[in-house]
């Protein structure tokens, strides 16, 4: 007979033991979405499985994971500790069995990336990546805030002002650095050739929802006033960027967002850029190996 007391020194059910993978998966589940119920429908169990699976964690380990109040329920401080634990857990076998299925598969690196960044910066400049690591192939996902990798994403390029998931690995890009930026028909118009203000009475200025302390922060860095004309709102970067070049006002353009509009001559940038203190990194659920698609990826990017 083999004894099952805990801690017994040769015993296969001791201290060390884990409890079972299974239940452990229901146990996240229904941690992360406070649900016994959108669990079971996530993982195409059945609520009794779930609550079951749970119960077994709870008898196995002496503590409550749980509050169960009315329909809904709510980690205990055992719960939160555990459920850290198994998110990481889980985010490390999802990135290591992802990495696997691509070698097997050869499939393009799942980048995410924000839309406007994607849009004005990242995509025109694809070719070159082509041309320098013909091996390395990327398929976009427009998105932003937190990464989530165990929704399909390999990679992820985000400005270091959102939280980031336990265990993801942050290698820096480039610093962000910003800088009005008007029409060049109406550069004389907008800005002032000297004197206490870099603009002219009157100077519309252009804002974005998406950064709405773009002009204050600008002004705070860079020892300038903010235009005093009147101010008009967009919701994406874009859309200002978009309404400077048809000379509507001056904007605050990112360096890299504004580089080719500067370039071809739609935009004009007559102050120049400061660095606004934030930087752009790329995010991944595990640290670069060396030599890997990545880690070109990685390099290429900061060379831009």
């Amino acid at each position: 007979m083999i004894a099952d007391r805990d801690g017994e020194p040769g015993s296969p059910i001791g201290p060390e033991r884990l409890p079972p993978l299974g239940a452990l998966r229901c146990f996240e589940a229904a941690a992360r979405l406070e649900s016994f119920t959108r669990a079971a429908a996530e993982l195409h169990l059945t609520h009794g499985a779930v609550s079951r699976a749970v119960r077994a964690i709870e008898d196995e380990l002496g503590v409550a994971l749980f509050e169960r109040r009315s329909r809904r329920v709510f980690l205990t401080e055992a719960g939160v500790d555990l459920h850290r634990a198994v998110a990481e857990a889980f985010g490390t076998i999802g990135a290591a069995t992802r990495m696997l299925r691509a070698r097997a598969r050869h499939r393009p690196l799942v980048l995410s990336c924000e839309p406007t960044l994607l849009m004005r910066w990242l995509i025109p400049r694809i070719g070159e990546l082509a041309a320098v690591h013909p091996d390395v192939a990327l398929q976009f996902v427009s998105g932003g805030g937190t990464a989530r990798f165990d929704q399909g994403l390999d990679l992820a390029i985000r400005r270091n002002d959102h939280p980031v998931t336990p265990g993801t690995h942050e290698a820096v890009l480039f610093e962000e650095r910003v800088g009005p930026v008007c029409a060049p028909s109406r550069v004389d118009e907008f800005l002032a050739p000297g004197g206490d203000s870099a603009f002219r009475s009157g100077a519309p200025s252009l804002h974005t929802r998406s950064r709405p302390g773009a002009w204050v922060d600008w002004a705070g860095r860079s020892g300038c006033p903010i235009p005093d004309g009147p101010p008009r709102a967009f919701e994406h970067f874009y859309l200002s960027l978009q309404a400077a070049a048809a000379g509507l006002g001056v904007a605050i353009g990112p360096e890299r967002l504004v580089r080719d509009d500067i370039a071809s001559g739609l935009l004009a940038a007559p102050l120049g850029f400061v660095a606004d203190g934030s930087d752009y990194r790329l995010l991944a659920p595990r640290p670069l190996a060396p030599g890997s698609a990545e880690a070109c990826l990685r390099d290429w990017l900061r060379a831009c």
